[in-house]
């Protein structure tokens, strides 16, 4: 198993379907990389997102109503917070993924708009040149997402959509999202042992 960082991981959630995923790479994180520390940041599209898949209602400071137990390493923020660390360059991190990522987050970070924690928390990843990976979950794509899209890309942002492959022939809901959640984990370097790759037996 890979090594934390010794610097904090920023991971914001945004509001679109799909955070499923971001429970489930909070959770690993938690339990299995216990010395990362995580700064967390929802936005309020989000809320209603775990609202309504999750039958979640996480409007408490207390981030195990979302993973489901005790998570001593995560911080959580509140989005309307512009003068928390994360919104600061002088406040070092490893980098930050916002998954899910709403096309209304992608289109506001591809013009510098920052109107919110996590949008101001993805801006100072790129102003500071860290790393940024961001997990866009919607179908079909219009012309000005896939704009927004190609521009950040330029600007150096990992782009991992929310796409599972059915290689591994999952059997569950579940191992289709653990197939997501273990690439996110490699591109943040820390890669779990026992994760299922092509060529696997």
């Amino acid at each position: 198993m890979s090594s934390p960082s010794p610097l904090p991981w920023i991971i914001g959630i945004s509001g679109a379907s799909g955070t499923i995923y971001a429970r489930r790479l909070l959770s690993i994180l938690a339990i299995r990389f216990p010395a990362q520390a995580l700064e967390v940041v929802i936005s309020e599209g989000a809320l209603r997102v775990f609202q309504e898949e999750d039958k979640l209602n996480p409007k408490s400071d207390k981030i195990e109503t979302i993973v489901g137990h005790p998570a001593p390493n995560i911080r959580l923020h509140n989005n309307r917070d512009t003068g928390a660390n994360i919104a600061s360059g002088s406040f070092q991190t490893a980098g930050m993924v916002v998954v899910p990522c709403s096309m209304g987050t992608v289109g506001a970070l591809a013009s510098g708009f920052a109107d919110n924690l996590l949008r101001r928390a993805a801006d100072v990843q790129l102003k500071e040149g860290r790393k940024l990976i961001i997990v866009p979950r919607e179908t079909p794509l219009s012309t000005l997402h896939l704009e927004n899209l190609l521009k950040l890309s330029k600007l150096g942002v990992t782009i991992a959509p929310a796409m599972p492959g059915f290689y591994l022939q999952p059997e569950s809901v579940e191992q289709l999202v653990d197939q997501v959640v273990y690439r996110l984990l490699d591109l943040m370097g820390l890669s779990l042992p026992g994760s299922r790759r092509w060529g696997d037996e």
